[in-house]
């Protein structure tokens, strides 16, 4: 491909292609490059999702210890990215994660390359010179804040400005995360996998098993669920893969035999098909006991028109409208969590018919991946001079009417 201003080469880089928000982020941005007329270049030390970029017409570039934090490693690879840069004509690039954007920093200022950062996650100041590391992230040329959450902390502790910072929250795919997009198929064979009794409902808590996710909360607040209304039935499923080596996983089990409720929980671990698993939800709790940086789940959640129990900090307050959208509650708070869930349980068709209607109309206006993808190459523009959010948006509206 010929690479002129209107298809510039726009290199994204990361430690990894795994999973995740940010990976998932990757790739959603690799996709609206090369819909856009760009060639799309994703630099990081590979993973179990680069043969999903390359069908999206991306290309990787393996770069192994690019997430590694010593300084000899970062030096080593700004030198080798550098070189990549001149060699390849890459016009821009976007560095998501801390490691990687020191060596991103450093290669852009010796090849004069426009930097782009986004802050995905909490990264935290708790230790001398982790604030410096943290840094980095809010050094771009154009700083992108995945939630106003983010927003703020990056103007408050790292003084940037508004020429700089761009609030660009993540999205829900709308086309994945629609009623009329899953089959009863599907989620028939999920229950049946799950062990769902038929007509029982189903609350669903999606996430890695990990303590400040809230899964122990949960249990907390459904053994008080159990013992104040002991004839509702519900069954709820944990959604979501433990990390090797992690003991919480084993202790959540063990946690919910001694509440006695194993008769009602499932520890299902990585689930393929989250459309389906919330269509087969009555609720969805997302009770993280730390902000959320963002919290995607919340919006795909809303998405499938369900409704939603979060807990009120972080990006929740932005995309949680208490009452209307969803519930929230007190983090850490177990008797509000457990009637925050006996409500939804007990609440009639039609108001929850109107929350999950209310949800999704907010995600349809404010969260889809197609507005993230927009604003990233409106970004993208404002640096490079290109068109490039136009051209996508033009084969996006294309492709709607012709749907």
């Amino acid at each position: 491909m010929t690479i002129t201003a209107s298809s510039p080469v726009i290199l994204q880089i990361l430690p990894a292609l795994e999973q995740g928000g940010v990976e998932r982020g990757t790739l959603e941005m690799a996709s609206a490059i090369t819909q856009a007329g760009g060639t799309a270049l994703v630099m990081s030390a590979g993973g179990r999702l680069v043969p999903a970029l390359e069908r999206l017409g991306a290309r990787h570039l393996a770069l192994p210890g690019c997430g590694r934090k010593n300084p000899v490693s970062i030096l080593r690879n700004a030198g080798t990215l550098a070189r990549f840069i001149r060699q390849n004509k890459v016009a821009l690039v976007h560095a998501r994660s801390r490691a990687p954007a020191w060596v991103a920093r450093l290669a852009c200022r010796r090849t004069g390359t426009p930097f782009v950062t986004t802050w995905h996650g909490v990264h935290a100041n708790n230790f001398p010179g982790k604030r410096h590391y943290n840094a980095v992230l809010a050094s771009g040329d154009r700083v992108i804040a995945i939630s106003q959450h983010i927003g703020q902390r990056l103007a408050q502790d790292y003084h940037v400005g508004p020429d700089r910072l761009r609030v660009i929250p993540r999205g829900a795919d709308i086309t994945q995360f629609s009623p009329e997009a899953v089959t009863g198929q599907r989620v028939h064979r999920l229950g049946e996998a799950w062990d769902v009794p038929a007509g029982v409902p189903v609350i669903l808590m999606p996430g890695r098993l990990t303590e400040w996710k809230g899964q122990r909360f949960l249990l907390d607040a459904l053994a008080l669920v159990k013992n104040t209304t002991p004839r509702t039935p519900w069954v709820c499923v944990f959604a979501g893969s433990c990390p090797p080596g992690n003991a919480y996983g084993e202790a959540l089990v063990t946690h919910a035999r001694t509440l006695g409720l194993t008769e009602q929980v499932r520890f299902a671990g990585h689930c393929q098909d989250m459309p389906a698993a919330m269509a087969l939800a009555a609720l969805v709790v997302i009770p993280s006991l730390r902000p959320e940086p963002f919290g995607r789940v919340v919006v795909e959640a809303q998405a499938m028109c369900r409704p939603v129990i979060v807990t009120a900090h972080g990006a929740a307050l932005e995309t949680v409208q208490h009452g209307m959208t969803g519930l929230s509650i007190p983090p850490g708070d177990v008797q509000a969590l457990a009637d925050a869930v006996a409500s939804i349980l007990h609440a009639t068709p039609q108001a929850l018919s109107t929350m999950g209607d209310a949800a999704r109309m907010t995600v349809l206006a404010h969260y889809t991946t197609h507005a993230m993808q927009q604003a990233t190459l409106s970004v993208y523009d404002e640096l490079l001079g290109t068109s490039l959010h136009k051209n996508q948006d033009a084969l996006f509206q294309d492709t709607s009417i012709a749907g």
